[in-house]
């Protein structure tokens, strides 16, 4: 990881953690209204979804709304050898805390990362072209790897969730880094 990439997660974690929670939660609506009237959204059947912390953008109403159209929600869970995996969510799952303070479903279906239409995933900050930091473990980067040469975006499409102020000026991405088809924040991009 470069100093840049240091510099701009410690920005974009404390540009979220300034926000109240009433900003919080207004802004977690409005980008979650975008995602679910989003086309790529709409025809998904298969979503990937990370269960939020306390300062992350809100995905339970992206889920519940997922779960009314009859979409099959997957979320990721970090296994013993380091690799995420995606379990299947319900609305009678079972949730039990993980690593960092994440919640993770106690059991439910494992879906292939190559299954999954859509994966709604936590950014920590972003550019304009749609380069994101995540929290520094590499999961999503070593799950994703598939997609690094691919030249169109097929599936899954990966897209970013942040608040407007998590955006830097500029991440010079490490070769491995994988891009996000899209970041949806609170305001029109």
């Amino acid at each position: 990881m470069t100093t840049d990439q240091q510099h701009a997660r410690i920005a974009g974690k404390n540009a979220r953690r300034q926000l109240s929670n009433a900003q919080r939660d207004k802004y977690s609506d409005a980008i979650a209204d975008r995602v679910i009237r989003a086309a790529w959204f709409q025809r998904a059947s298969y979503v990937g979804c990370y269960l939020p912390t306390i300062d992350e953008v809100n995905t339970w109403e992206i889920i519940a709304r997922a779960w009314l159209m009859g979409k099959r929600v997957f979320v990721p869970v970090v296994e013993k050898k380091q690799k995420m995996q995606f379990r299947e969510l319900t609305p009678e799952t079972d949730l039990r805390p993980a690593s960092w303070g994440l919640l993770e479903p106690s059991d439910g279906e494992i879906a292939s990362a190559r299954m999954l239409d859509v994966v709604i995933t936590p950014v920590v900050a972003f550019d304009k072209d749609n380069h994101r930091i995540g929290m520094g473990g590499g999961y999503f980067d070593r799950t994703f790897a598939f997609l690094r040469h691919r030249s169109n975006w097929r599936r899954p499409r990966l897209i970013g969730l942040a608040f407007d102020c998590q955006q830097v000026e500029k991440i010079r991405p490490n070769p491995w880094d994988i891009r996000v088809f899209t970041i949806v924040t609170e305001k029109n991009r």
